[in-house]
């Protein structure tokens, strides 16, 4: 039996993947296992090694609020821009670089990684895009699947407002966020299945694991699932904000989300592919894209669903002392996410190195 590790209501627990790019030319560049070495041992449990050379992992210690997690990340962010500065490199918040191509990325020196990669091939290969990971801290294993549901009605509207990766190997590929298309194409991946109960998910997964499917939890690449370790909740199904207000005001919605779907009996065994429709809408249109409410199926556009959201977890954001992060969503709703600023950048310059290094000025604006 799985054992739900409960944590404290609503911790707040943050994974950042990042590029890793040359500083003089902007592409990707193969040295995480060097900025690895170089990590401060206080810092060694905060940034990790990904996928591949080129990207690396920053996360958070466990947070109460979203000021915690704004003052760990930027730590972490300033102790790996030291070293970053040393090898000539700098970190990007994309999802998916503009123009570098995945032959070119070299296969971190972890063991599962190695094993992921040799199964995955050219899937494995394309997929060099980066994500954020929230983890928001829930007290009781019911309570964690009730929450994982409901979450899948909102994972549309949370992947709209994060929208960052237009571009793929140097072409505009139509949608807003290709990551998410990237990422489906990976085994286990996606929008899950509505699950009824605790026992519901251990059955699941102790098939899969004696099926010789997956390894552990962290095989099933689901777009929200259990932590059973952490006793969390994970949302995975964002894209990387390019600017950092943005990434916290994200953070802080899912959480004010989570606090208010525990406080309600909420059934939400809507038709997956209802679910699966809105969110190719996200990833297609972004912020333009057509929302179906799957309780009542009325048609919205996605910045009125989202508008709707924001009224929903009011009450929870007042409680949590967050409300004034929805003020940075109403930004990102007027002047668009991430995705089209690259556009409007790239359109103006045909230059992704104009492009990257405009983005990287603004990361900290306010």
């Amino acid at each position: 039996m799985i054992e739900f590790n409960s944590s404290p209501n609503p911790t707040i627990g943050v994974e950042i993947e990042l590029q890793l790019v040359d500083k003089k030319t902007l592409d990707l560049k193969n040295i995480s296992s060097k900025v690895l070495a170089d990590v401060d041992k206080k810092f060694s449990d905060k940034i990790k090694c990904e996928l591949v050379e080129s990207m690396i992992e920053i996360n958070t210690g466990i947070c109460s609020d979203i000021d915690e997690v704004e003052k760990d990340i930027k730590q972490t962010l300033n102790h790996l821009e030291e070293i970053l500065t040393n090898h000539s490199a700098d970190f990007n918040c994309t999802s998916l670089h503009p123009f570098a191509k995945g032959k070119n990325q070299i296969v971190s020196d972890n063991p599962r990684y190695k094993r992921i990669m040799k199964e995955l091939q050219i899937v494995g290969k394309n997929f060099i895009s980066q994500g954020l990971h929230v983890h928001i801290g829930i007290d009781d294993r019911e309570k964690a699947m009730q929450v994982n549901n409901a979450l899948r009605i909102y994972l549309p509207l949370l992947l709209a407002l994060s929208t960052s990766s237009p571009f793929f190997e140097g072409e505009d590929t139509g949608l807003h966020s290709y990551r998410t298309k990237l990422f489906e194409a990976l085994p286990l991946a996606g929008m899950p299945d509505y699950l009824k109960d605790w026992s519901h998910f251990v059955q699941l997964t102790e098939q899969l694991q004696r099926a010789g499917i997956i390894k552990s939890v962290k095989d099933l690449w689901w777009d929200v699932r259990p932590h059973p370790g952490f006793g969390t909740v994970e949302i995975r199904v964002c894209d990387i904000p390019i600017n950092f207000k943005a990434i916290l005001a994200l953070v802080a919605l899912m959480q004010a989300l989570v606090v208010k779907i525990k406080k309600e009996n909420f059934y939400s065994g809507t038709h997956i592919q209802i679910l699966q429709s809105n969110k190719w809408q996200a990833a297609r249109y972004g912020l333009e894209g057509v929302f179906v409410d799957p309780i009542t199926y009325k048609k919205l556009n996605m910045k009125e669903a989202i508008n709707n959201l924001c009224k929903y977890v009011e009450t929870s954001l007042t409680f949590l002392g967050s409300s004034k992060y929805i003020k940075t969503i109403q930004e990102i709703l007027i002047q668009g996410t991430g995705a089209t600023k690259q556009r409007e950048l790239y359109n103006s310059s045909n230059n992704f190195e104009y492009m990257l290094q405009y983005l990287k000025k603004i990361f900290y604006a306010q």
